[in-house]
């Protein structure tokens, strides 16, 4: 078997004064790539126009594109139509969810969810308190159960994690500490972990950095266009099953 190239981006943060900058590196993508990862922040606003913008850059591609949604795609409640446009562009769009792609005999999964803060081990949020202290906590909960479950239910030769918000705190050095809880949270990394993921990648930090691993030592990378500073970053991946 051959390795799988993955392609992935996030943090694009489209409108109609972006659209058509990252184009002219992707239509080039079917000879770099067997696959384009969007970790999320596709939008500026959470609009449907922007959402139009993004199924413009990146629908019609020459690979697979697989994404999740950001905070900033959430911004306006208005996360279904979203979704719904980049599906209709032949984007698909994980929550919670996953996919398996064959990749020249190679089974590459793919499990996806925009995940949410909480911040990481020995200095995060607990499950204790106000209610709405509570509520924040559960929805991370929820979300790492629910991507564990889209990982741990993969058939496949590779797997990858795509999430927005970081499942650890290697990837944040650069950002204040201060904002940590609201970058990622410890809970993705277990989900990574118990599952034998063999990539997570995931955006949101800006001027975080791109390497980190889990306690496990799953690689980790953050995608953040900001951090990595072109159309998108390239990884290979050798089957492991």
């Amino acid at each position: 078997m051959t390795g799988v190239r993955v392609a992935a981006v996030g943090d694009v943060h489209l409108d109609a004064g972006v659209v058509g900058r990252y184009r002219p590196a992707l239509d080039e993508l079917g000879d770099r790539a067997d696959v384009l990862l969007l970790a999320g922040d596709l939008t500026r606003h959470g609009t449907a126009e922007e959402a139009y913008c993004v199924a413009a850059e990146f629908g019609g591609l020459a690979v697979p594109v697989i994404a999740v949604l950001g905070n900033h795609d959430y911004h306006c409640d208005a996360e279904k139509e979203v979704t719904g446009i980049l599906l209709d562009a032949g984007i698909d769009v994980l929550e919670q969810t996953g996919t398996v792609l064959d990749v020249r005999g190679v089974r590459l999964g793919v499990a996806g969810a925009k995940g949410f803060g909480g911040g990481f081990a020995g200095k995060c949020v607990t499950e204790f308190g106000e209610p709405e202290t509570k509520a924040f906590v559960r929805h991370t909960q929820a979300i790492a159960t629910g991507l564990a479950a889209a990982l741990g239910a993969l058939d496949c030769d590779v797997k990858v994690a795509l999430t927005h918000y970081s499942p650890v705190a290697d990837t944040l050095a650069g950002e204040p500490p201060e904002i940590f809880p609201f970058l990622g949270s410890y809970l993705l990394a277990e989900a990574v972990d118990a599952t034998g993921t063999d990539l997570a990648v995931h955006g949101h930090a800006h001027a975080g950095t791109e390497r980190g691993r889990t306690p496990g030592g799953v690689r980790v990378r953050n995608v953040a266009h900001p951090v990595i500073r072109q159309a998108y970053a390239l990884y290979e991946l050798a089957p492991t099953r």
